[in-house]
């Protein structure tokens, strides 16, 4: 991998006075002297990762009712137990600027397409959780329960979150578009003892009313003894047997906020994989370790902090949200959007944006993408001097996208494309402020992760492509799967592949410089003729022609190998021919190479998505196999794959 062209520095502020930077100071007037620079710093993080973690709960200001004490009882993986003396509260954590802040100063802003903009104060939301966790622990809810949630990006959702925290209960959320059978699918693992609903939802200027599907769960999830329905779209009737989430606030509103002092492995939330080949898998995300992680995330690789504003466009069924959340921990404002970016066309989050003098603007590649085949120029249009953070995710960023942001957006920000997973709740590689930002490039592993390129014996890749591992424990990653008694399944999930090595299911290379390419998921890494591709590989070149508004690769067996299809949605006016079909395979040979060519180049209407966003190259791939998808609740668009499987030019 050459080098490439820097597009952002850090200037003499971020070297000195980021937060990044005020850690690294931190730590030599400790006595630790892990170097001045980020590479030395990363070092010093995996070669001693107990003195690390230690500092990390140090220098966030972990509160706990019991200290940290013993770091690490065993470096197994799986198998390692992080902290096992402390006992400590997450939600208490949360809530710090809350309760020893400005209690009135802003915590959460709230942006619908169905309410009003509303601000709740730290004071506002501390009361909101004492009253629903007063009500929770009447209802009898207890440590270990979980409460299951089908709501929208709204403050509800956050508090909600919170108050099950408080109690150490299990919080488990779903957006309201999935589907009845999608949500079963998830919750009928996982026993809720609680629901909460909304009633409705909107997106793209229509409304949803979701109010029988709340009771159809009701019914269809036995373990569910309280149905709480929140008004997100006020004009829509209760129906009868539910509980007035409003009703709650309002008996409850004296209630005394109290925090369970739990073990810092105690169970926090329940997460689920895509569910696009299979039934979802239950991820269960520990207390201590995700508020660590993300502590050390926000804080230090984000910049972020209590003079800061943050947004994160996500729905509550993408672990985006939960990262969101994390950022109260920081004393920073959240902004929480529920509705359609790009309604009423794609100025809307800019515009947010410049509302509420956003610091760090959080969304996915795919959104950036949208902007710039759209010639957005948001830099101009918006006031967005307060911005200093971009971060990306979901997919990897396009080097044309690192061009777009530097031009159209702001030319002094820190592009902090990200990239980790559900199965972590946080990243593997991502920014740093003390590092310049380079097309195309994720600028770092994150301190703390030991991740290489594997390739296929287990031996450390530089400058070559192979399956991205972590070879020391995190405290993020899982407590293992819900109903997996002896493990089975978590550990053929991650460590068969590698035994004792987190093997993470990426395609990946690292540079010289630490610097990283994501190829793509390692499972959906083409292989014509024995040569392993990865699909993002083809997206670089496609994505960027003016003619394509998206692009999906799959491999398809064919006659004794596997052949490459490219599936293309064409923009507006545009038609799919001879010529551009030899443009786009000329363009693929000569700046990818010849392996990389696709058999065929098939116009499609939509690309099927995941509801986080994610293309779906699985679950096509299946298809073109002619095996069946049995989870299509877990698409966006379902519909997708339909029109694919219809299109006769794919099968021959």
């Amino acid at each position: 991998m050459s080098l490439p062209v820097v597009m952002h520095s850090p200037d003499q502020h971020a070297l000195s006075h980021s937060r990044m930077a005020r850690y690294r100071d931190w730590l030599q007037a400790q006595g630790a002297s892990p170097g001045t620079d980020y590479q030395t710093l990363h070092a010093w993080s995996i070669a001693d990762i107990e003195a690390f973690w230690q500092s990390i709960w140090d220098y966030t200001g972990v509160i706990a009712a019991t200290p940290a004490g013993k770091v690490l009882e065993s470096h197994a993986l799986p198998g390692a137990r992080w902290f096992p003396e402390a006992r400590l509260n997450f939600a208490e954590n949360l809530l710090r600027y809350a309760l020893q802040g400005d209690a009135q100063a802003p915590a959460l802003h709230a942006r619908s397409e169905t309410r009003p903009d509303f601000t709740l104060s730290r004071a506002d939301l501390l009361n909101q959780v004492a009253a629903l966790a007063a009500w929770l622990s009447e209802s009898g809810v207890v440590p270990g329960d979980r409460v299951a949630a089908v709501v929208a990006n709204i403050p509800e959702a956050i508090v909600g979150m919170l108050a099950c925290a408080s109690l150490g209960a299990v919080w488990s959320s779903a957006s309201p578009d999935f589907g009845t059978s999608g949500i079963l699918d998830r919750f009928s693992q996982i026993e809720p003892r609680v629901l909460i609903c909304v009633n409705g939802y909107g997106y793209g200027g229509k409304v949803f009313d979701r109010r029988q599907q709340a009771l159809e769960l009701r019914s269809q999830l036995p373990s569910v003894e309280q149905l709480l329905m929140i008004a997100n779209v006020p004009d829509l009737a209760f129906p009868e047997g539910v509980i007035d989430w409003s009703a709650v606030q309002q008996q409850h509103a004296a209630a005394e906020l109290q925090f369970a002092a739990l073990p810092f492995d105690h169970p926090l939330y329940i997460l689920y994989s895509s569910g696009t080949t299979g039934v979802p898998k239950c991820i269960v995300h520990g207390a201590g370790g995700t508020l660590l992680q993300h502590s050390k995330e926000l804080m230090l690789h984000g910049d972020l902090g209590p003079d800061d504003v943050l947004f994160y466009f996500t729905t509550c069924g993408w672990m985006m949200w939960n990262w969101l959340a994390s950022g109260l921990v920081t004393g920073a404002e959240l902004v929480l959007f529920d509705g359609n970016p790009g309604h009423p066309d794609l100025d809307a989050l800019w515009q947010l944006a410049e509302d509420y003098r956003v610091t760090h603007f959080g969304t996915s590649a795919k959104f950036l993408g949208g902007c710039r085949n759209a010639h957005l120029q948001p830099g101009q249009q918006f006031d967005l001097k307060p911005m200093r953070v971009l971060f990306s995710t979901g997919s990897p960023l396009l080097p044309e996208d690192y061009d777009w942001v530097y031009q159209a957006v702001k030319a002094d920000l820190l592009l902090a494309s990200i990239s980790g997973g559900t199965d972590i709740v946080s990243c593997f590689v991502g920014a740093a402020p003390l590092l310049p930002v380079r097309r195309g490039v994720i600028q770092c592993r994150m301190l703390g992760m030991d991740v290489q390129a594997f390739d296929e014996q287990g031996a450390a890749l530089v400058g070559e492509r192979g399956e991205l591992v972590c070879l020391q424990p995190a405290p993020c990653m899982p407590l293992g799967f819900w109903n997996d008694e002896d493990g089975s399944r978590y550990r053929a999930a991650y460590f068969e592949r590698f035994p004792g090595v987190w093997a993470h299911g990426d395609y990946i290379e690292f540079d010289a410089e630490g610097g990283c390419i994501i190829h793509g998921r390692s499972d959906a890494t083409l292989n014509p003729g024995g040569v392993r591709i990865g699909t993002a590989e083809i997206y670089r070149q496609v994505e960027t022609l003016d003619e394509i508004a998206d692009s999906l690769v799959v491999g398809q067996d064919w006659e004794g190998d596997v052949r490459v299809l490219l599936l293309v949605v064409m923009n507006p006016q545009q038609q799919l021919d001879d010529a551009l079909r030899q443009r786009i395979r000329q363009r693929i040979r000569e700046h990818a190479s010849p392996r990389h060519v696709p058999a065929r180049i098939v116009q499609i209407e939509q690309v099927p998505y995941t509801r986080s966003g994610k293309k779906v190259e699985l679950a096509v791939a299946k298809l073109l196999r002619r095996e069946p998808v049995t989870n299509r609740e877990a698409l966006a668009n379902p519909e997708a794959l339909d029109q694919i499987a219809e299109h006769a030019e794919i099968w021959h």
